[in-house]
């Protein structure tokens, strides 16, 4: 039998243990590869849409060099409801900025909560929900935030308690 008394258990988390070591002074250039800001006038709005909704993205890898999540801005017109829809395994957080969200989940849509401006919404992986503009002339207007960068939207046939409307898809792309 070997020596026991070396012996250390390793079966407890550890969570300030970090395996990713900073890099050492000097070895990367912060101008390049430091803080980006992303004018809220260019943002790119080719990315995964949702009949009932705009998004563009802000911050990717593409544009920002995000290594592990994507964020971006999503517009809902007024009174509409988009199709039910999942992202796979992504988390994302929403933030009303104006408007007033009404989100509706479940395998049937059947829970509903509001949300309102300076509010957050966690939405997790695999949720099938829908999103409504519960304001009929007022635009939703919210920040997003991914746990990912693949664009994900898994759009679903589900039979909405609130049917999607069809809003005309204006961006700036898409003007007519």
């Amino acid at each position: 039998m070997g020596d026991d008394s070396h012996h250390h258990d390793h079966s407890h988390a550890h969570p300030h243990d970090h395996t990713h070591a900073a890099p050492a002074a000097g070895s990367v250039d912060w101008r390049e590869h430091g803080v980006k800001v992303v004018p809220g006038d260019e943002l790119d709005p080719n990315t995964a849409q949702t009949p009932g909704m705009n998004r563009a993205t802000a911050i990717n890898r593409a544009r920002a060099g995000a290594e592990k999540l994507w964020a971006g801005t999503v517009h809902i017109h007024p009174d509409a409801k988009t199709g039910a829809h999942h992202h796979g395994d992504l988390e994302s957080v929403i933030f009303v900025v104006k408007g007033r969200a009404r989100m509706r989940w479940g395998d049937n849509l059947e829970f509903t909560a509001e949300a309102g401006p300076g509010d957050f919404i966690y939405v997790p992986p695999y949720v099938p929900h829908q999103e409504i503009n519960a304001s009929p002339d007022e635009v939703l207007e919210c920040v997003l935030v991914r746990s990912g960068q693949d664009p994900v939207v898994v759009n679903l046939d589900i039979e909405p308690v609130e049917k999607p409307t069809t809003v005309k898809w204006i961006d700036p792309i898409h003007r007519s």
